[in-house]
């Protein structure tokens, strides 16, 4: 409490710059909108049609194709399905190469979105869960996730053996 209460002026400050930090408001699904793959930004051309669904990408321009009247839930549907599909095809070489270099095995992986979590990891069933938004961010922090939650088949915790061992095969994991 005591030093809880010598660092109460930081602590407001703190709070009232997060409180002033502005957020990002919600995806509308809609031309012109920035979204964005492995770290890259690309703009959002939204194309109603009948027929098929899906999403294409051509240098710096995301192709929402869509049902006429479609609403933003359904378009981000699409667009969920559309980053699960391009995680699981980079997925499998990427939980290959790590279970090789830190011998253990992954059992199985599961893909969804989260909202306050990168992954998670059950060590007793030896199965990893990770974010569907990774695939939004540079591909970098999907390897650096990966290696830590297969860490996590090793060392349950996030104690001094979890760290040595980051350290040890992925030696950047800090920054």
């Amino acid at each position: 409490e005591a030093f809880s209460a010598s660092r109460l002026e930081w602590i407001r400050r703190q709070q009232q710059r997060l409180r002033e930090r502005a957020t990002e408001a919600p995806k509308q699904f809609a031309s012109g909108e920035s979204h964005y793959l492995w770290g890259r930004r690309h703009l959002l051309s939204v194309v109603e049609r009948e027929g098929r669904q899906g999403v294409t990408i051509d240098n710096r321009r995301i192709t929402l194709f869509t049902q006429p009247g479609s609403d933003t839930a359904a378009r981000a549907h699409v667009m969920h399905a559309w980053h699960k599909s391009i995680i699981r095809q980079t997925l499998p070489p990427l939980i290959q190469k790590w279970e090789q270099r830190l011998n253990v095995q992954v059992k199985g992986y599961y893909l969804r979105r989260m909202t306050t979590r990168w992954g998670t990891c059950n060590y007793r069933t030896r199965q990893i869960r990770l974010n569907t938004e990774l695939v939004t961010k540079p591909s970098y922090l999907l390897e650096y996730v990966v290696v830590h939650e297969m860490v996590h088949l090793l060392v349950p915790n996030h104690g001094p053996r979890f760290v040595a061992l980051m350290n040890e095969f992925y030696p950047s994991w800090s920054e």
